[in-house]
């Protein structure tokens, strides 16, 4: 691989050698290294420096690569995590991915070969960035007749084998629809593989669908399964439907209608048994019209539509919804119950949620790590509604017996100050606030700005904090 990378990548390896020869390679194509012994230090390290991409191996004394990949999982959802073994397996792969990693290698691997899969992963996290999926234990929480009517739509599809298409906008749960799909389904035992379409151009995608054969092109040191091979026996769940290009609509459609693909570079067809899972934010039906989606495709996939409610057109269970969330933040967190007052919950209502469920969830766990008490009143919200880009405590005019809310009040504009370092200023007080309320801890900062901890580094970089 040419071209130059951008990122920095930590070696997870007990072998010295081997991290040395890696930083090396990796150092060359212009990405920048940490390396840590084991999980522990790796964690340890996690929490000092920004990370893009973590490589690692599996087999390690103390914390090994499973481990980790969990732990990582559970604490920075957003790394993705690059597995190397020695002892390559199609059913390693599945177990790998089926805990969250976003690929494999296998020793002894190709310069060529590793840095694809490198380049693969940078791409993912750039491209799910802003998209990151809702992480909750639970099923879907809330009974609104719109909610209800969902569930059991997914209840009944689940049953069958036909293909489910997944309609909705950003952060009303696609992914966990996808999830009780696979789970409801009697292929329940199999594998459940997803794959962010939108995150990745359209040669990395070809070789993430559908594998490749050693030597199909630079860096294909070894024949490695694609995502379609992986699901074989489960589901295969295709997020983002919408954004991918018509050369590879073309192939798709072929393994839906045939359940047979070929390998990138190679000539023998492969059997698959997969069930088909895929969801879009995006009209499709414009894009048939316009040409930019297939009709054939789209008529495929559109087997079961099943549209998934947006938080404004269901506000009755934004009451469930954050207690449910207080509930496991306070948990996960190791505080005591909260109590949410009843002026708390209007102003939770009176938001118009455009991220949905994903963005009053991050909210309510900004809400449970900055509080210092167990109850939540309406002035709680508005604080903390003011600090949040793009959430504004409203002027509400409430109901008997509930607090009125004021917008909060800001300093007024200084005369012949630009728009622009008028907003530099406030986003350096913003940083510095959440550093101070995090104690320091810039993980817990990034957490708390909604923003990834890549992006934290970089403005306190451009704002001189480092």
């Amino acid at each position: 691989m040419s071209e130059s990378l951008r990122g920095t990548v930590l070696l997870v390896d007990d072998d010295p050698a081997v991290a040395k020869v890696l930083g090396a390679l990796l150092g060359q194509a212009g990405l920048a290294t940490h390396t840590a012994r084991n999980g522990t230090e790796a964690l340890a390290l996690l929490e000092r420096w920004p990370v893009d991409v973590v490589v690692s191996d599996v087999r390690m004394p103390g914390m090994d690569g499973m481990q980790l990949l969990a732990e990582m999982g559970r604490l920075w959802p957003d790394v993705p995590v690059i597995l190397i073994t020695a002892h390559g397996t199609v059913p390693l792969a599945v177990e790998a991915m089926k805990a969250g990693a976003a690929d494999f290698v296998l020793k002894p691997f190709d310069r060529e070969e590793i840095l694809f899969t490198i380049r693969k992963a940078l791409l993912r996290a750039q491209g799910e960035a802003t998209n990151e999926p809702l992480r909750t234990p639970s099923a879907f929480v809330g009974s609104s007749q719109r909610m209800t009517e969902a569930q059991a739509l997914l209840a009944k599809a689940a049953t069958g084998m036909a293909t489910v298409l997944l309609r909705g906008e950003s952060g009303t749960g696609k992914e966990l629809a996808a999830k009780a799909v696979h789970d409801g389904s009697p292929r329940h035992a199999g594998p459940f593989v997803k794959l962010h379409c939108a995150a990745l151009p359209d040669t990395l995608l070809e070789s993430e669908l559908f594998g490749y054969e050693k030597g199909a092109f630079t860096g294909a040191a070894t024949r490695k399964p694609g995502r379609v091979e992986l699901a074989h026996g489960g589901t295969l769940f295709l997020d983002e439907i919408g954004d991918i290009s018509l050369a590879v609509q073309v192939k798709l459609l072929r393994v839906i209608q045939e359940r047979e693909l070929e390998r990138l570079g190679g000539t023998q067809t492969v059997k698959v048994d997969v069930r088909f899972v895929a969801a879009t934010h995006q009209p499709l039906e414009e894009l048939v019209k316009t040409g930019r989606f297939r009709e054939d495709l789209f008529y495929r996939l559109n087997v079961v539509p099943l549209w998934l409610p947006s938080l404004r057109e269901r506000p009755e269970d934004i009451e469930p919804l954050a207690r449910h969330f207080l509930d496991i933040h306070a948990r996960t967190n190791g505080k005591p119950p909260f109590t949410l007052t009843p002026d708390g919950l209007a102003v939770l209502r009176a938001q118009p949620w455009p991220g949905n469920v994903r963005q009053l969830q991050n909210f309510l766990e900004r809400l449970v790590v900055l509080s210092d008490g167990q109850t939540l009143t309406g002035e709680d919200v508005s604080r903390e509604l003011a600090r949040q880009p793009g959430l504004t405590a409203p002027v509400l005019t409430p109901p008997q017996g509930v607090t009125a809310l004021a917008a909060p009040a800001g300093p007024a504009a200084e005369s012949g100050r630009t728009l622009e370092s008028q907003r530099k200023d406030t986003e350096k007080q913003a940083l510095v606030d959440a550093l101070s309320r995090a104690g320091d801890n810039r993980t817990l900062a990034a957490r708390l700005l909604g923003i990834s901890r890549r992006t934290l580094y970089n403005k306190l970089e451009e704002h001189a904090l480092l």
